[in-house]
């Protein structure tokens, strides 16, 4: 009963994506599922004790600290929901630290690399089509599943945008790049209506060979083929992709606030990692032009 309310009030209140909150709901039910294996029937009766064990549980399990996170997130923003209906009166999760997350290094191209990965599909009708992903990829730095779920219907040519959701309740609108315009342009005239065959009410943007929308799997291997031909040294996929649109732009002269923005990150701190990237970008920089460096 308890995780039912608090889902419809991330979904009214706090207007989160589906995404996030079948993500919220399924680890709040975890956690629920552990307390009933240790006899504790009765969420309200949860204690710091018992968070401490579930989180040393996903441990012992070999999750990542990235996921302990995540999970004991969930847990807090939970009680917290709790504690403000007064049915609590201690959050048991407060002052419960999260586990260290080792920072991974952004993987991103650089413009050399992406000049070479844009030049790699050829004049087939499929290559046309993989031109247009790509580039609307890099350009937009939307997410896979925005990029999945994109409608025909949600491009503006004449404007020169295109409308994002990708399951989400706050849809954004996102500009295109000329480059990314005239190649979606040509895949949409000229190639779209040849590759959808019979099925003319396909609403999908991308389609894949049988005229249906692409799926996550069948964009993995597009990317994988481009990596493979073009000799890219770095692992190419659609967050690759995501990644070199936000430390390019950052690189030239973009500020933090609009980036966050046209990523759609809620939180400003996840757009503030690239700028770690751009900072040795810069040293590099100083290093080879500085003749003190």
């Amino acid at each position: 009963m308890y995780v039912e309310q608090f889902t419809d009030y991330l979904k009214r209140e706090k207007r989160m994506a589906k995404n996030s909150l079948e993500a919220y709901e399924r680890d709040v039910n975890e956690f629920l599922a552990f307390e009933e294996s240790r006899g504790i029937s009765d969420v309200l009766e949860s204690s710091s004790t018992e968070i401490v064990a579930y989180l040393h549980s996903l441990k012992i399990a070999g999750k990542t600290a990235a996921t302990v996170n995540r999970k004991l997130a969930s847990a807090r923003s939970f009680f917290n929901y709790l504690a403000d209906r007064k049915l609590i009166e201690v959050n048991p999760t407060t002052g419960i630290r999260s586990p260290r997350i080792e920072k991974k290094e952004i993987e991103y191209l650089t413009i050399e690399e992406i000049d070479k990965l844009l030049d790699g599909p050829d004049d087939s009708h499929k290559g046309r089509r993989d031109r247009a992903i790509l580039e609307v990829l890099y350009a937009t730095g939307i997410k896979v599943s925005e990029l999945i779920a994109a409608n025909i219907e949600d491009i503006n040519f004449r404007m020169g945008f295109i409308t994002c959701a990708g399951g989400s309740s706050k849809a954004r609108i996102v500009p295109l790049g000329r480059p990314a315009r005239v190649a979606l342009e040509d895949y949409v005239y000229e190639v779209r209506d040849a590759m959808l065959k019979e099925d003319g009410g396909e609403s999908a943007l991308f389609v894949n060979y049988y005229g249906k929308r692409i799926t996550r799997q069948g964009l993995w291997k597009i990317l994988k083929e481009y990596e493979k031909k073009t000799g890219i040294r770095h692992r190419l996929t659609p967050n690759t992709l995501r990644n070199s649109f936000a430390v390019h732009m950052l690189q030239n002269g973009a500020d933090l606030k609009s980036l966050q923005e046209l990523m759609g990150h809620e939180d400003i701190t996840a757009t503030q990692m690239y700028l770690a990237a751009t900072k040795n970008r810069i040293k590099d920089v100083y290093d080879k032009a500085h003749p003190r460096a």
